[in-house]
């Protein structure tokens, strides 16, 4: 059974198990220490998650975990493909609640990536990636989420002339949340494309409509601080690269770091003074069937490394390594599921020239068509 074929099966037979994201989620806070989510927070969570079709648990869902905040707060993040049954819930919400901009958002973009020969769809492929907005709102709750497209049916590489993919996917994420077309930001992004070296590929886009304007690229690849320094020179990124070049050589002294990613903000005015790091430990690529299981070592000697940074929370970090877990079977009415949990990536926030935040992205996934 293909990737594909699991994921159709895994959504029939949620959707027979019936209910919400937010009912599913109600099973698992055993499995989430109270160090990470708080039960307050685990309450908004579910509130957010309520509003989410279940069968959406057959993509990645997960949390943003700011490890440098002593308080258990966190993001939730899922993910949806066109032409399925969680696209069809949405809509069928962008035609019955006009005032639903997620839902108006989605069937926007869908509706980019389903049109005959669309060159969007031939780039990120049929998915897209939701970021809600729940400890990082504070007492608020962002009802839009951010929104996320990856190349992933065409990387976009630096060095080969894909400007005009960088464009498609840029306006198609700029239009589907109603944004007017900006020509300086526009600008700036293709700057930004075309300073990156040979080897690095723009690993993903993303928009955050609750938020200041801006569009956030992640760029992966870079083999070398001097390398990842020289690129942000070149793009005319604010901030001081020495403490980038300081952050990233100290972690590669703790721990096997194969390459590293930016996050970076690109605005009209030019790139905002925030960075985003991305220390890879293990490659990943998505057209791989085991995606989404690790080892359960492969994030000790990163984790470790990152016990040595002051700002982070020794509770949440020892917490965060027994969340890699064997993948678990559970039983539904509809029959077995097979639970895959483990940690995406880490992102080190670089601003006012230090380092500043930790987070963590950690994922589950519900499969009714793996193996043990």
């Amino acid at each position: 059974m293909d990737i594909d074929e699991a994921i159709t099966l895994t959504q029939d037979r949620l959707a027979d198990e019936g209910g919400t994201m937010g009912d599913l989620l109600g099973h698992f806070r055993n499995r989430i220490a109270g160090v990470l989510i708080g039960d307050h927070q685990w309450e908004r969570v579910l509130e957010c998650a309520g509003k989410l079709p279940i069968t959406m648990a057959a993509l990645p869902f997960g949390f943003e975990l700011p490890l440098h905040e002593p308080e258990p707060v966190a993001d939730f993040g899922a993910s949806l493909a066109s032409g399925t049954p969680p696209a069809e819930f949405f809509q069928r919400k962008a035609r019955t609640d006009r005032a639903d901009e997620t839902a108006r958002a989605i069937v926007r973009l869908f509706r980019q990536m389903d049109a005959d020969g669309s060159p969007l769809r031939e780039i990120v492929g049929r998915k897209l990636m939701l970021e809600y907005d729940i400890g990082s709102a504070g007492d608020g709750m962002g009802s839009f989420p951010g929104m996320f497209l990856r190349p992933g049916e065409r990387p976009i590489r630096g060095a080969c002339g894909q400007a005009d993919d960088v464009g498609e996917v840029v306006d198609a994420l700029v239009a589907c949340v109603g944004w007017e077309s900006n020509k300086a930001e526009r600008k700036n992004v293709e700057r930004a494309y075309l300073a990156q070296p040979e080897d690095t590929r723009m690993d993903s886009f993303g928009v955050f409509p609750s938020r200041s304007r801006s569009i956030r690229l992640a760029i992966m690849g870079f083999r070398s601080p001097q390398q990842i320094c020289s690129y942000l020179q070149d793009t005319g990124w604010p901030g001081a690269t020495s403490a980038v070049d300081a952050v990233i050589s100290r972690f590669k002294e703790r721990a096997d770091i194969v390459r590293t990613g930016a996050n970076i903000d690109v605005r009209e005015e030019g790139l905002g003074p925030t960075l985003g790091l991305t220390l890879i430990v293990k490659q990943r690529y998505t057209k791989d069937s085991r995606y989404w299981l690790d080892g359960l070592t492969d994030w000790d000697p990163f984790l470790d490394a990152l016990g040595h940074e002051d700002l982070v929370v020794p509770e949440k970090l020892a917490a965060l390594g027994a969340w890699v877990s064997k993948p678990t079977t559970l039983f539904g009415k509809s029959g077995r599921f097979v639970l895959l949990r483990g940690i995406h990536h880490i992102k080190l926030v670089i601003a006012g020239d230090q380092l500043q935040k930790a987070k963590a992205y950690v994922f589950m996934v519900l499969s009714a068509g793996v193996p043990l």
